[in-house]
């Protein structure tokens, strides 16, 4: 079935994207792994060709279009090549980090931030997880308690992508602990900060070539004009900008299964038992079939998600949905495509064994497949 969901500015640009990935990203994919962190060095290469920032006003730098198919464009050539722990870099930004930036930050804020990070010279995260609150929100522990002019922070957060490259960083913090989910606000924090430490760069079973860390606070000294939005306000920003956040996992999920599913066909087709092509064989064949079905299922299903985000109408429920059946359903594909590439299927220098490490984490961030349920369940109330 043919895509509709892009025109031919969309086409250029993905031809623009795919040339990027071969010559900046999959050479380097190996030396990432091993270092357990992107080379600062793609950020600026990808700012250069305009890969950054693309909802950003073009006076700051940024691609000043705010299409989520160009997001999705980007998500899809990297889980192409194999590259899913780099959308956490490039798409983190662009998904996660620049929203608020876009639709929060003050003239000031965004005159004195966003250059640097559409340019890929600065990098941004976003540190919401706390080592005892995992997905519960309203339960930040993370205090910041304003004195005159600043903001004083104490806390830790965890599982912070980009954490260790991070130059600035979108704090969930509470500004008034009593009053829960009414009480937190965002924070940008910055590097050099006295007391903003980084912790150990956290070890993963997959997305080697992303670094994950764990950030501390100690009496830093936040002025108040790195507030982002209104203080009391940061629950409500984070739950009109997570769907995104989830369409762009489910994204990178449907992509990766893809991927995984085309290199399973060619092994299939290839390999050889008892005289014949694995593919060749009936109960091989249906499970290919049922496969290619699901994955298909979900590639339509996800672009009329990315249609309705385009035009504003993508409900938080619908956005659930997806992230929870797509991730779901990617680590019963990649499963089923290991098993179809037998013993070879658990050596990691196959395609097929990294993708499994890879899939693993996608039931997890951005909100678990049990939270998404439970915001699905709610829905459903009479």
């Amino acid at each position: 079935m043919e895509r509709d969901l892009f025109d031919t500015d969309h086409d250029d640009f993905r031809a623009m994207v795919r040339d990027f990935v071969t010559n900046e990203v999959q050479p380097h994919l190996p030396a990432w792994e091993q270092a357990g962190a992107v080379d600062r060095s793609l950020f600026e290469q990808a700012g250069t060709v305009g890969l950054l920032g693309l909802d950003i006003d073009e006076r700051y730098g940024g691609g000043g279009v705010a299409d989520f198919r160009y997001n999705l464009i980007v998500i899809e050539e990297l889980c192409r090549a194999g590259a899913a722990a780099v959308t956490m870099n490039l798409s983190g930004f662009n998904d996660l980090v620049s929203p608020y930036l876009s639709a929060l930050a003050t003239d000031e804020q965004k005159g004195r931030w966003l250059p640097d990070l559409c340019s890929g010279r600065k990098v941004a995260a976003i540190a919401m997880t706390e080592p005892g609150t995992g997905s519960d929100l309203k339960a930040i522990r993370t205090t910041a308690v304003r004195e005159g002019d600043v903001y004083i922070v104490n806390g830790a957060k965890t599982f912070i992508s980009n954490g260790i490259l991070a130059d600035l960083a979108i704090v969930v913090v509470s500004t008034n602990l009593t009053a829960g989910r009414e009480g937190i606000s965002l924070l940008i924090l910055e590097r050099g900060m006295p007391g903003f430490e980084r912790g150990r760069k956290l070890s993963k079973i997959g997305l080697h070539a992303q670094d994950t860390a764990e950030l501390f606070f100690t009496d830093v000294r936040v002025p108040v004009a790195n507030l982002l939005g209104e203080e009391g306000r940061g629950f409500q920003y984070l739950m009109h900008n997570l769907p995104q956040e989830r369409l762009s996992v489910a994204a990178t999920a449907v992509a990766s299964m893809e991927r995984t599913l085309q290199n399973t066909l060619a092994y299939t087709a290839e390999r050889t038992a008892f005289g014949r092509p694995v593919a060749d064989f009936q109960a091989n064949r249906f499970t290919l079939a049922e496969l290619a079905t699901e994955v298909h299922v979900a590639r339509v299903y996800l672009d009329r998600c990315a249609s309705d985000l385009v035009a504003g109408r993508l409900t938080p429920v619908d956005a659930a949905m997806a992230k929870w059946w797509t991730t779901e359903l990617q680590q019963r594909v990649v499963t089923r495509c290991l098993q179809l590439h037998g013993g070879y299927g658990y050596m990691q220098e196959y395609d097929v064994a990294r993708d499994f490490l890879d899939a693993r984490a996608s039931t997890l961030y951005a909100g678990t497949t049990e939270i998404m349920k439970e915001i699905i369940g709610r829905s459903l109330r009479p």
